[in-house]
């Protein structure tokens, strides 16, 4: 009895304890190890079998992963970058003493359950980097414990719900960046009178900022990047005193940009780039200590830079490029020390580079692209031995190129194209080892190529065309590679790959009969008529060729929109132009579907270059549109149309249609035809939603089908490889830029957009994008950049499509399996069938195994011993004419 007495008082005690503590007496340990369970219950994928401890003989408190208070209730729920995959369990909202539920970086899908309402002692929810879709919740506004939100990086769309701020007094911190949220910026946002900051970047947002933002007086961290928003902002934001990060960068806002808030004392982020804001640089009289990124580029700015910009010593970049600025450069800015990167590209500025820039030691980028400056090139710059990049084309510099420039040993772009350069091409730029893009076209360098450039091991662009310059071309790989638009219009040079022979004598001939014989009727004949055959042909060419430039002509129509008054009708604003004539011509047809170009609902995917929309018009006309997120080295609305028109000239059955472009300083898109059937790698490893582990292959993708899509695409490639001048890298091939129509055959998409892909990245140059296993090694590891790499990664496509499987699986934590050694270790050990897919139907097996032979041979380590993609298309060609034979 004492016992049972003892027992029942210390139980007693225990609830009321756990009354006192604000824990509820109904839930015990034991009850909480079931809620776990039914999460883990939940969970349809665990690739690093983190959620092994989940058993019932542990108690919650020893599962990894989750952490449990002084009283042994679960407290902390953390799982960071571990791919767990499935739906969040509604089980979860019986952890009354959960206040921190961190998933960040795995795969859950569908929504936060309505049942999370509950946890109202939540201090932290962070569910970033998932594949959550549908509208953000609103009922997470009645959580009044949240500190800390984190929606970003998932699908969710809708607008923000102005609930959402409810009773929010003690939030600090709310992301929802990543997504595919429209509409306003809710005012409710002001409730959260403790918010120190909040990111809605790279959304869909639109309207005006909150007229009483700055209202919340702790508020020191503000990201809009990439929305569309609009209004005028400056005299809104005086008022946010504490800030220290503003990114108002990408969207369309107008007026005056608030530069006074260089000057708060703990501002060190300041961008408001890509917009329409006007007038002068003014009010840094005083610059916080603490400024480290000072970016107003794209915008409509004018006047010269202010001598004041220099009181923010401690810099690291300034980014003035692409405005309307004029005057000279401040030889005051060779004080900031601290500088990593110096962008003035795109502007009026004028007179020479001031040799005090070689000062800034720690200098990384010097863009002065497309500006008006003169002299020579300061040798001192040679002094910036960390310059990574070089750009002063598009100037009228002259003088001969820096002997000094050696000494820059971490240069890895070096753009001097489109001076007055003259001189002789410096032996000593071969000792540059880290150079990548060397282009020194259109000047007036005389003299030979050296030998030296053959050292450049890392170099993946070379231009020395439009120059003065003579002699042989150095029959050196390095330098051949670049095939002979990289030495066009030297009138002196000869050899390969031109094509032109260095030999002083003539062809030979025979002189026998030169004068002396006389031709006979039949010969005289036989010249007249080939003269005649050879003048039609030269008629029927030239009309053909204006036909066809009629054709262009009329087919491209240009569109130049204007401003409709309304800030809330969402039309673009720019230029667009339309090489289709299938596509509508009026101009009312696109002001009715501009605002449904970038429309959310119409979202089909995305990549390393943007984001793709369906847009459908009246009369049942679908088109694809690619809004771009980078224009990598494209500097300017020229160059960027002239990209975009030489591919849309490019006709293949085989290649999905360029069909226009749309320029704004504030928004590039590029127009192509819509493709029905989706793409390869959702059709071969099945529609899986983002974060799912598993999919419903189609049965219409037999092998008949799979073959003509190998078939499609190497002829696709082919053609842009050995039919286009010059020649057409892809360099990104991968099944999901194999497109499939409605009668399956392959249209190759994404091709020619190389200059498009992101070069700098967060201010510092980034390696060549491309999806794991499908590059070729040469590519990953030096980045030397041929069609060769093109056809290995056509030969990865090949395994694919015969094995079913993806270029690189990873069965369990501790195994990854690389295809292309799968399949020839099956091979070589006589296999060869066991890594047919299952669900191929009607296939050949001798062909199934040619057609394998062939994905190995395209994707031997070594680039020589592989074929051209025109061996390619005949090998294929010969394996099915071969099976119908038989």
């Amino acid at each position: 009895m004492r016992r049972s007495y003892q027992f029942c008082h210390s139980h007693a005690v225990l609830l009321l304890i756990c009354c006192f503590l604000g824990y509820p007496a109904g839930i015990s340990p034991a009850t909480e190890q079931e809620i776990l369970l039914q999460f883990k219950a939940g969970i349809t994928g665990d690739p690093y079998n983190s959620l092994a401890t989940w058993v019932q003989s542990s108690s919650p408190c020893e599962f990894r992963g989750v952490f449990c208070s002084s009283l042994g209730f679960v407290e902390r729920i953390v799982f960071w970058n571990k791919s767990l995959s499935g739906v969040l369990s509604p089980a979860l909202s019986g952890l009354r003493s959960l206040r921190i539920l961190t998933l960040y970086g795995n795969r859950f899908t569908g929504n936060i359950p309505e049942e999370y309402a509950e946890l109202s002692t939540l201090w932290k929810m962070n569910l970033s980097s998932n594949a959550l879709s549908g509208s953000i919740p609103d009922f997470i506004g009645n959580l009044r414990n949240i500190r800390f939100l984190d929606l970003s990086r998932n699908g969710y769309s809708g607008e923000i719900p102005s609930a959402l701020f409810k009773f929010c007094y003690k939030t600090k911190f709310v992301s929802l960046s990543h997504n595919i949220i429209s509409g306003p910026i809710p005012n409710s946002i002001v409730n959260c009178t403790r918010l120190e900051g909040f990111d809605f970047s790279f959304n869909n947002l639109s309207g005006e900022l909150p007229p009483h933002i700055c209202d919340v007086p702790v508020l020191n961290y503000m990201s809009l990047r990439r929305n569309m928003l609009t209004g005028v902002v400056r005299d809104k934001l005086s008022k946010c005193q504490s800030l220290s990060f503003l990114d108002l960068g990408s969207n369309l806002f107008t007026g005056l940009a608030p530069f006074g808030l260089v000057g708060l004392q703990n501002m060190s982020y300041f961008n408001v780039s890509y917009n329409g804001f006007q007038g002068q640089i003014s009010g840094i009289g005083t610059c916080s200590e603490k400024l480290e990124i000072f970016d107003a580029s794209g915008n409509d700015l004018d006047g010269e830079i202010p001598l004041s910009i220099t009181n923010c010593k401690n810099l690291i970049v300034i980014n003035l490029g692409f405005n309307r600025l004029n005057g000279s450069i401040p030889v005051a800015i060779g004080e900031l020390k601290m500088l990593l990167v110096l962008n003035l590209g795109n502007n009026f500025i004028y007179g020479a580079i001031p040799t005090e820039l070689g000062g800034i030691e720690l200098l990384l980028v010097l863009d002065l692209h497309n500006l008006k400056l003169v002299g020579k090139i300061p040798k001192d710059i040679s002094n910036c031995t960390f310059l990574r990049e070089l750009d002063v084309s598009g100037n009228f510099l002259d003088g001969e190129i820096p002997d000094t420039l050696h000494n820059l040993t971490s240069l890895e772009v070096l753009d001097l194209h489109s001076n007055q350069l003259t001189g002789r091409i410096p032996q000593t730029l071969g000792n540059l080892p880290k150079l990548q893009i060397l282009d020194l076209s259109q000047n007036l360098l005389s003299g030979g190529i050296p030998y030296s450039l053959g050292n450049l091991t890392n170099l993946t662009y070379l231009n020395l065309s439009s120059n003065n310059l003579s002699g042989p071309i150095p029959l050196l790989p390095r330098i051949q590679a670049f095939g002979p638009s990289a030495f066009l219009s030297n009138s002196a040079l000869c050899g390969l790959p031109l094509k032109l022979s260095c030999s002083g004598s003539g062809n030979g001939t025979t002189t026998a009969y030169k004068k002396n014989k006389v031709l006979s009727t039949s010969v005289i004949v036989s010249i007249v008529a080939a003269a005649l055959i050879f003048t039609g042909v030269c008629v029927v060419s030239i009309m053909n060729i204006r036909a066809r430039r009629r054709t262009r002509e009329e087919a491209t129509l240009i569109v130049d929109s204007t401003p409709l008054g309304s800030s809330e009708s969402g039309v673009i604003i720019g230029k667009l132009v339309l090489f289709s004539k299938s596509l509508p011509t009026k101009y009312e047809d696109w002001v009715s579907s501009t605002k449904a170009l970038l429309d959310k609902e119409g979202l089909i995917g995305g990549g390393s270059i943007g984001t793709v929309y369906r847009t459908n018009f009246e009369g049942g006309v679908s088109i694809a549109v690619k809004k771009l997120e980078t224009v990598g080295r494209i500097r300017s609305q020229d160059e960027f149309e002239q990209e975009i028109g030489r591919l849309g000239s490019l006709g293949h059955y085989n290649l999905v249609a360029f069909q226009g472009y749309y320029w704004s300083p504030t928004m590039k898109l590029i127009l192509s035809e819509f493709i029905p059937n989706g793409n390869l790698y959702d059709n071969l490893h099945g529609l899986n939603l983002p974060g799912t582990s598993s999919g419903v292959v189609k049965s219409e993708l037999n092998w008949s089908r799979r073959f003509h899509i190998a078939l499609g695409t190497a002829r696709a490639l082919s053609y842009l490889h050995h039919d286009c001048r010059p020649p057409i890298f892809h360099l990104n091939i991968k099944s999901t830029n194999i497109l499939l129509d409605e009668h399956y055959e392959a249209k190759l998409s994404d091709y020619g957009l190389g200059k498009l892909l992101p070069l700098l990245d967060n201010y510092g140059l980034t390696k060549f994008h491309n999806s794991v296993g499908y590059v070729a090694p040469e590519l990953a590891h030096s980045l030397r950049l041929s069609e060769i790499c093109d056809v290995y990664s056509f030969g990865v496509i090949l395994l694919e499509l015969i094995t079913g499987r993806k270029p690189v699986e990873s069965p369990t934590a501790n195994e990854v399996v690389v295809l292309c050694e799968y399949v020839r270790r099956l091979l070589e050990t006589g296999f060869a069938s066991d890594c047919f897919d299952r669900n191929l139907q009607g296939f050949s097996e001798n062909e199934l195994i040619q057609v394998l032979k062939l994905g190995l041979i395209c994707t031997n380590d070594v680039p020589s011993r592989r074929p051209s993609m025109a061996e390619v298309v005949q090998v294929l060609e010969s394996i099915r004419s071969g099976s119908e034979a038989s």
